[in-house]
């Protein structure tokens, strides 16, 4: 594929965001189709940088790590929505730190005065924190100081993206039915945002494979507080008792939180397959269909490794400009665009 040869990123959530800002820095004429732009999935996402029960394993650690990297760059600009955070993670059961958290800078194990009554073990580490509203405002500015079109279409199949030499899925959980994949399935997420009584760290429960998760992320003026993790519910509308309940948890950790003003409730449905999909399929008629999805609840954390490999798998290499890095032409501070 040739610089400035026309592709077509389906899906406009985080995954399909980044795609199309590495395709576009790196000299493609990228056009995003997607039903929603940003994607709403993305938009609730809490977010912090950790992998979550991503597989492959070892693609999943070198994804994760090279957008890690990408995230320590972001941090230097408030605007992006990227902030290097400090908090702690912990377990009600002794557990070993994963191997992820114990590269962080600041890791070391908790005292147990640092930890809430009920938790056993835990550590301290500094890890990227993502602001997603913010954020994805950021990658579609970004997008379009590249050239980068968008167009608000819900498609009923790849067929209907129109004529591309490269086609890239980023279609998050739309596509089981693109496809179709029988092997994606929703997990529901449910994250309640509220007032900042003053907090500056997260906090993070290791709960497994439990539908009820446990962590707050502070962003400045606010807080987000998770949250839900149910399998094979892809319902997007709020759930008042799974909402009471998000903010019982969290304020049992730090009282201050039970009295924080609601602000709204983010849901989505995080798109779940047993492995990560980030592959090349050559179609009959020669169209080359890159696919970016089912990244789980690590879509943030895998994002701009999986987009640096579709850079790759699409034929543009331009080495001087890597997926983090600013294209001559970009500022983080260029004018928003409404879509």
């Amino acid at each position: 594929m040739s610089a400035r040869e026309r592709v077509v990123v389906v899906g406009a959530g985080v995954a399909g965001l980044i795609t199309a800002v590495v395709l576009a820095e790196a000299g493609a004429s990228v056009h995003v189709i997607a039903e929603q732009v940003p994607g709403v999935t993305s938009l609730a996402a809490g977010a912090m940088w950790g992998p979550y029960l991503a597989e492959p394993q070892d693609k999943a650690d070198q994804w994760g790590q090279r957008s890690l990297a990408v995230f320590h760059e972001l941090a230097e600009d408030p605007a992006t929505g990227v902030r290097l955070t400090s908090g702690i993670e912990a377990s009600r059961t002794t557990e070993a730190p994963p191997a992820w958290a114990t590269a962080l800078p600041g890791f070391r194990p908790c005292e147990p005065p640092e930890l809430p009554a009920g938790f056993t073990a835990g550590h301290r580490f500094t890890a990227p924190l993502i602001d997603m509203p913010s954020y994805l405002g950021y990658l579609l500015r970004r997008f379009h100081a590249a050239g980068g079109t968008v167009e608000l279409r819900r498609l009923a199949s790849l067929t209907g993206a129109g004529l591309a030499p490269v086609i890239v899925n980023c279609a998050g959980l739309g596509a089981k039915d693109l496809l179709p994949d029988p092997d994606l399935r929703p997990i529901r997420g449910q994250h309640v945002v509220v007032t900042n009584p003053g907090l500056t760290e997260f906090f993070s429960e290791d709960t497994g494979l439990s539908p009820d998760l446990l962590c707050f992320y502070p962003h400045g003026d606010t807080v987000v507080l998770g949250g839900t993790a149910i399998d094979g519910d892809g319902g997007l509308a709020p759930d008042d008792k799974a909402a009471d309940d998000i903010i019982a948890r969290c304020a049992e950790i730090e009282p201050r939180l039970a009295e924080a003003r609601v602000l709204e409730h983010r849901i989505g449905a995080r798109p779940t397959r047993a492995t990560v999909r980030v592959e090349t399929e050559r179609r009959k008629d020669g169209t080359v269909l890159l696919h970016n999805y089912g990244h789980g609840g690590a879509g943030v954390t895998l994002s701009w490794g999986c987009a640096e490999e579709q850079r790759g798998h699409g034929g543009l290499m331009r080495p001087e400009l890597r997926p983090g890095a600013h294209s001559p032409c970009w500022s983080a501070r260029s004018p928003s665009v409404d879509l």
